[in-house]
């Protein structure tokens, strides 16, 4: 396996490969900024939830350096691994219940699954291999890299998008993703 682009995006950090990225804004802010000016033409990512906008810019960041980009391709997965699942929409969800009446939110519910921001990926990109999001007790390269080595078992997986993506809500995030080719 070799590492071919990395990312890391935090609150008040973006660094693509060795290069630390300058943006105006922090917080929930980092991401629309990011969005807006490096991608701009993907509308749904205001529709989207904080995990899935951390997912989705930082694999454009991730990519970026990927010429031709690939896409439309059955070879590419994409693996994300996090503590927290989706609880920050969860907690969200929850609190769209009234308690006269159950009419919570169907914008919220979407996305209380966190596999949603490996799909967000996959459309974005038309990958049609392999997608997956695995929840761990606590942040375990090791196992990571045992389910990244896994999926290229399969003798159609030739690259994975692959990762730590944690939000716990739309203050605190860490993304820390890889693009790993076989």
């Amino acid at each position: 396996m070799t590492v071919r682009a990395r990312v890391s995006i935090t609150p008040n950090k973006v660094v693509v490969g060795e290069k630390m990225l300058i943006f105006d804004s922090v917080g929930p802010e980092l991401l629309v900024e990011i969005y807006r000016k490096k991608v701009g033409n993907y509308p749904k990512f205001f529709k989207m939830d904080a995990l899935s906008r951390l997912g989705f810019v930082a694999v454009e960041l991730l990519l970026e350096g990927e010429t031709p980009r690939k896409t439309d391709c059955e070879d590419r997965a994409v693996i994300l691994f996090n503590r927290s699942a989706s609880l920050a929409d969860d907690v969200e969800y929850q609190r769209t219940i009234g308690k006269d009446g159950f009419f919570p939110s169907p914008a919220v519910f979407v996305y209380t699954l966190p596999n949603i921001v490996t799909g967000e990926i996959a459309i974005r990109n038309k990958y049609y291999g392999e997608t997956s999001f695995y929840v761990l007790e606590r942040r375990d390269e090791e196992v990571m890299k045992e389910i990244v080595e896994q999926a290229f078992q399969d003798p159609v997986t030739e690259s994975v998008i692959a990762g730590w993506l944690e939000c716990s809500d739309s203050e605190h995030y860490e993304a820390e993703l890889y693009l790993i080719e076989k």
